[in-house]
């Protein structure tokens, strides 16, 4: 099930903003090939992807296809849509300036519209990535900090656009060390959120003791025992925020996956979960085949399995997964 798309296309797409990398690609075939790909995995979820939905993304995105890095995630929280990655689009391309254009969301005056290229204007930021569900369309950007130049809170916070509660909350993040740690922001449009993350973190943030610290900081509920032992093997961390509450509204400690297939004999979950997790089409990459998140809010924990269908061992992605140890 494993579709290689790594090929020389000889197409034209003129109306691509920023620089591509010489890259011209129209690929038809080769979308058709992709999106098969996903209409597969997607039925291990019992989800019928919207051809309306997803098509539009791949045409408008499919210069960087055969260089991206493709990941595909499901939530337990909401199972009735796989989301999938792009990380791909270099500096000075705009992922949600280029969905807007070509009318894969509706532009905003919120400032969420305006983070990303406020972002761009003041960071070094080698790329970016972007989110669709196969049922849902488009929903997130992420930018990415260089792993050798981490960002400093004190700095995303004079952001304009960006959420007061980011600053609002620098007491917390210094606390546990954080602070100066940030490798990467994702932005959700339809939700109005974002999500801060952090590389690096002392190893004291995966102790038991300092976990339930951290939920009670936050005001979250007690952490359960499965999400205590997930934390101590997790390399990575990032909190979600918002623009209409001062509060830091989740947490996620992300751990690699070497094999995602040992998920279900592990953890209570369900059916389709399962199958997704036995039968997701994977690459072996320098980052093995996945990440597990558990993630906890004010109505509990649940988690997100991601695997990649494809990334390469000198990619930001996999340079700041295989950072997160």
């Amino acid at each position: 099930m494993n579709i290689d798309i790594g090929i020389d296309i000889d197409v034209d797409i003129d109306d691509v903003d920023g620089d591509t990398g010489g890259i011209r690609m129209t690929g038809t075939a080769e979308l058709e090939s992709l999106y098969s790909v996903m209409e597969e995995t997607a039925g291990l979820l019992d989800i019928n992807p919207s051809r309306d939905a997803v098509w539009p993304i791949l045409a408008a995105y499919a210069p960087f296809i055969p260089q991206a890095v493709i990941a595909f995630r499901v939530a337990t929280r909401d199972t009735g849509d796989l989301d999938c990655r792009f990380t791909a689009f270099p500096r000075g391309f705009d992922p949600y300036a280029h969905a807007v254009s070509h009318s894969l969301t509706d532009k905003t005056d919120h400032p969420v519209g305006s983070l990303l290229a406020d972002l761009e204007e003041r960071f070094p930021i080698p790329c970016h990535g972007a989110d669709f569900g196969l049922v849902g369309g488009f929903k997130k950007t992420w930018t990415f900090f260089p792993v050798e130049n981490l960002q400093k809170l004190s700095d995303l916070a004079e952001v304009p656009s960006m959420p007061q509660s980011l600053g609002a909350n620098r007491d917390f993040y210094a606390r546990y060390g954080l602070d100066d740690k940030i490798s990467m922001v994702g932005i959700d449009y339809p939700s109005r959120t974002i999500n801060v993350y952090f590389l690096g973190a002392p190893a004291a943030c995966r102790e038991e003791a300092t976990v339930r610290a951290m939920m009670r900081d936050i005001g979250l509920p007690e952490p359960s025992a499965a999400m205590l032992a997930h934390a101590r093997q997790a390399g990575g961390i990032y909190t979600t925020l918002s623009w209409d509450s001062p509060a830091i509204q989740r947490i996620t400690f992300a751990a690699l996956l070497p094999d995602v297939r040992e998920l279900p004999a592990r953890f209570d979950v369900d059916p389709r979960v399962g199958r997704f997790a036995l039968n997701a089409p994977h690459t072996y990459g320098p980052v093995g085949k996945g990440l597990y998140n558990v993630a906890s809010y004010a109505g509990g924990e649940y988690f997100k399995l991601q695997t990649y269908y494809q990334i390469s061992a000198g990619s930001v992605e996999a340079k700041g997964l295989l950072g997160r140890t």
